[in-house]
């Protein structure tokens, strides 16, 4: 099964991007080879770009404290463990504080550092970072593998409390929606959205064996698939057939 997520605004797409730069990051800080490590830092320099929007932090702090009074609205309930009830609350509260207490914008430590900005400067330029550009960092890459690796880390360890408070959040947005199993007919799909929800977020899972693509779109009030195979030479085309897959809407 592929997995498909769309946003229904611009903030959970901001979310969404910033969560594939740091899952990309996850997996190439371990790795030993300098290009991996390269591209590790190259992915810090892009999570400080979306992170530098003025209000992304202060959405993210008010998203967690909206939900916190949400979970909070549960305790009394007999469906509810209270037990699960608090580790949650304790997450979110933990998650807060420490975003909260972190001063600035998320990585503006590393805006101090003369060299890693030099080398942010030369990234955004196609060959930008060769040796004859960017010596010192030509010999960085030369280093032993641990020791670039703890320098990435380090490095990284600024933008932990942004990357923590976006997978809490984000974890409970996902866990808010039911699974339901839909059928495309003629490759075209929409549902009306119901009124008076917020939907955040669409996830979409389909049997990769069908070799269909999704193209979703939606807004508060409907969401549409519409199935497209990918054809010999490169052309999307719509495909005319019946399909199944699993959708989630997210509140």
């Amino acid at each position: 099964m592929i997995l498909y997520e769309y946003p229904f605004n611009e903030r959970t797409r901001t979310y969404l991007r910033l969560e594939h730069l740091f899952e990309r990051l996850g997996q190439l800080v371990p790795r030993d080879t300098a290009l991996d490590h390269h591209f590790a830092l190259i992915t810090i320099f892009e999570i400080m770009d979306v992170s530098s929007r003025a209000d992304l932090k202060s959405d993210l702090l008010r998203d967690l404290e909206k939900l916190k009074s949400h979970m909070e609205a549960f305790r009394g309930n007999p469906a509810i463990s209270e037990a699960s009830l608090d580790v949650v609350l304790g997450r979110l509260e933990d998650g807060f504080n420490h975003l909260n207490q972190q001063i600035g914008k998320p990585g503006h430590e590393l805006t101090e550092n003369e060299w890693l900005m030099s080398i942010r400067s030369r990234a955004v330029i196609p060959g930008g970072t060769c040796e004859f550009d960017l010596p010192a960092y030509h010999a960085w890459q030369h280093h032993p593998a641990a020791a670039r690796r703890a320098d990435l880390e380090q490095w990284a360890h600024t933008l932990g409390p942004l990357a923590r408070a976006l997978t809490l959040l984000m974890g409970i947005l996902r866990d808010s929606g039911k699974p339901q199993k839909v059928m495309a007919i003629n490759g075209q799909f929409q549902q009306t959205l119901p009124q008076g929800r917020t939907f955040h977020l669409l996830r979409l899972r389909i049997d990769e064996s069908l070799g269909l693509i999704p193209e979703i779109s939606g807004n508060r009030l409907m969401a549409s698939v519409r199935l497209m195979r990918h054809e010999p030479g490169g052309k999307l085309h719509i495909a005319h057939e019946d399909a199944p897959f699993e959708l989630t809407l997210c509140a």
